[in-house]
């Protein structure tokens, strides 16, 4: 009931931003809180420069709160993005990760999509428990090297999906919201927005940020 509540909270909040929309959030039950203290931020956009920006303004914000995080494109290089990786090749990124002391991937990718009705059918019957970032990077790869793969699309739909690195499990996944974009114009104010967006729904789900109780704003400002 909690969730319910929290994500219509979320939408009821969110919605008024004419660009940039939440529209599905989903969190894996076995997970009341969730805990990371090294997160990978991955932007997957064939725009290098809004990706850059993305992953620069995300760590920014896990620095706020003292979560150490590392941008993709300070680890993955050139060769790695513009062409398509197997899934051994995954799983070796996996284990690197591993073996780097991260406990989390915070993925996002941006996708075209016409068909809303389909989407949103294909986000409700969602497994959570069977998602693996493997999966999910190997079915969208394509936004990095293929040059036509947004064309047909004047709506553009993102997903922000949080994955946990467990030693001894498969990646799990612990989060996922689902992001309308609306003909973006302004590439930077639309990652703003797009950031405000994440942060606010981790907030809400007790997803590594926790929300500022009124004790502590009260001693934030010496009452």
């Amino acid at each position: 009931m909690r969730n319910l509540l929290s994500l219509g909270l979320i939408i009821l909040l969110l919605s008024s931003c004419a660009s940039t929309q939440l529209v599905s959030n989903w969190k894996n039950p076995d997970y009341v809180i969730f805990d990371a203290s090294k997160v990978l931020i991955v932007g997957m956009t064939q725009n290098e420069d809004a990706r850059i920006d993305f992953e620069t303004k995300l760590r920014r914000e896990f620095r706020k709160r003292d979560v150490e995080a590392m941008r993709s494109v300070d680890l993955f290089d050139v060769s790695f993005t513009n062409s398509a990786k197997s899934e051994e090749e995954l799983d070796d990124v996996e284990q690197q990760l591993l073996d780097k002391d991260f406990d989390a991937i915070l993925f996002t990718k941006v996708i075209g999509s016409e068909d809303f009705t389909k989407f949103r059918k294909r986000m409700s019957e969602i497994d959570g428990l069977y998602g693996k970032f493997r999966d999910d990077y190997l079915e969208y790869q394509p936004i990095y090297y293929e040059t036509d793969y947004y064309d047909k699309y004047t709506v553009y739909h993102a997903e922000t999906s949080l994955y946990c690195i467990c030693v001894d499990k498969e990646r799990e996944l612990i989060w996922r919201g689902a992001i309308d974009i609306t003909d973006p114009i302004n590439i930077e104010k639309t990652v703003e927005e797009y950031i405000k967006l994440i942060v606010f729904a981790l907030e809400e789900q007790d997803i590594i940020f926790r929300k500022e109780t009124k004790d502590e704003d009260h001693e934030s400002i010496g009452l």
